[in-house]
């Protein structure tokens, strides 16, 4: 089913560079990567953004974009489309580059947008939307993703930034329907990904890959491509199967060799399958090409579990680098911070963090960070309550089911501990390199032969 959208002229303005930013851009809006961005959660629900860690900057075709709008404005300074086209452009560039100087530049070029046409404009609406996502601001995130919807109510992109907007705000069920919305107007990859996660969000895994198996098959290029195998991966993995996950890092690879997430990946599912050397390799390659707070930590997290506990400091270091940048560029703190502060750092900042957080972003996530922070601080019986939360709506969450164990097993709750623990076991048991080390020796303690009833 098609439908008509009545355009203003003035909307009609640069209508193939809108298109294509909405079409692709906006889904940029759930953020950066692992810290301080939501994970899964916002990249996964985000779509395709493009292949980051380009070797040169001059083959970046977002790069080349930017450049050409930025000559455009030059004659044309008061073009209200332009500017918010390299708003969000700047917001895909600090997603790409994990440099999130690219916020304030966004900023500014969009609020120029904004004194342009503050009535009609859609496109600056968006990337509002999507800037206040990638700054963890879901609050203000949704409501200039609400104006944006009611400027254009057909443009399928909108109802992607209000999607991820209620999502990283723990409201599932209006999440659910903004991507059904979203789906209805336009069936293709983006809608079919952030359908796959409002699945997986349930626990509903086989959906969840049908899904992403029908956004891969939706793809309109490499990068699309490369994104859906990256998630494709990412649901074998953090269920349990890392070798699904290295064949899907080598399908993106093959289509989208400069594809860096894939680099990730690919070291993630050799370090479970026991080739560290490999793995070293790969994600030494993905942090070389962009420094994303992701891959420095699970990099520092490798060394550690390996021994090489100089090398882990040393990316704890700039990772806790990458925290002042990003803050000091408007991004609020919040479930990756708090749990690098809990795991590595400072339990009373991790626990000032996940507070914050919690405001800001009340997703499953950041009520699991604030369990583990709270846990970290004697709070035990708080954190099993903020542990409620974060699995209230069924997720198949083995980092999750291990903190709760871990709680649990503080409180004295032997019989709950054992079965978390081996839950978070059960549904991956490579969930991390330090940790489930750690879940294994709990339970095995728990079941040895003086506890066993």
């Amino acid at each position: 089913m098609t439908t008509s959208v009545r355009r203003s002229p003035r909307r009609h303005l640069l209508s193939a560079a809108v298109t294509t930013v909405l079409g692709v851009g906006l889904f940029l809006a759930g953020g950066l990567g692992l810290a301080p961005w939501p994970v899964t959660g916002a990249d996964r629900a985000a779509g395709p953004t493009g292949e980051a860690g380009a070797p040169a900057a001059g083959a970046d075709p977002l790069a080349q974009d930017i450049n050409g709008i930025q000559a455009h404005l030059r004659q044309s300074p008061r073009d209200a489309v332009a500017l918010g086209t390299l708003g969000l452009d700047y917001v895909q560039q600090a997603k790409n580059t994990a440099d999130p100087t690219y916020y304030p530049k966004a900023e500014a070029v969009l609020k120029r947008s904004l004194s342009v046409d503050a009535t009609d404009n859609f496109t600056a609406m968006g990337g509002m939307a999507a800037l206040e996502a990638g700054r963890h601001d879901f609050r203000r995130a949704l409501t200039w993703s609400r104006k944006a919807v009611a400027v254009n109510p057909y443009n399928s992109s909108l109802y992607g930034t209000l999607a991820d907007a209620l999502t990283q705000l723990g409201r599932y069920d209006e999440a659910a329907d903004a991507v059904q919305r979203m789906v209805d107007l336009r069936p293709g990859a983006p809608s079919l990904a952030r359908a796959s996660y409002v699945a997986e969000l349930r626990g509903d895994i086989d959906t969840a890959r049908t899904d992403m198996r029908r956004a891969l098959q939706d793809s309109a290029g490499p990068a699309d491509q490369a994104f859906a195998h990256y998630y494709l991966g990412e649901l074998a993995f953090n269920n349990g199967d890392p070798a699904t996950e290295l064949t899907e890092a080598a399908a993106g690879l093959r289509v989208a060799p400069t594809y860096t997430s894939l680099f990730q990946a690919k070291a993630r599912a050799e370090a479970a399958l026991g080739r560290t050397d490999a793995a070293l390799a790969d994600l030494n390659r993905a942090v070389q090409r962009v420094p994303q707070p992701e891959y420095v930590l699970q990099l520092g997290e490798l060394y550690q579990s390996l021994g090489r506990t100089a090398q882990a400091d040393e990316q704890y270091q700039l990772f806790r680098a990458e925290q002042k940048l990003f803050a000091a560029n408007g991004v609020s703190l919040d479930s990756d911070a708090a749990l690098f502060e809990a795991d590595h750092g400072d339990a009373a900042q991790a626990l000032a963090i996940a507070r914050r957080g919690i405001e800001s972003r009340p997703f499953m996530d950041t009520h699991d960070a604030l369990a583990w922070a709270l846990h970290a601080n004697g709070r035990d019986r708080e954190a099993l309550a903020e542990s409620d939360l974060a699995l209230a709506q069924g997720t198949r969450n083995a980092l999750f089911r291990y903190h709760r164990g871990m709680i649990e097993r503080s409180l004295g709750d032997t019989a709950a501990a054992r079965t978390d623990l081996a839950t978070a076991l059960s549904v991956n048991p490579h969930f991390s390199p330090l940790a489930a080390p750690k879940a294994r020796a709990a339970l095995t303690a728990l079941t040895g032969p003086s506890r066993r009833t």
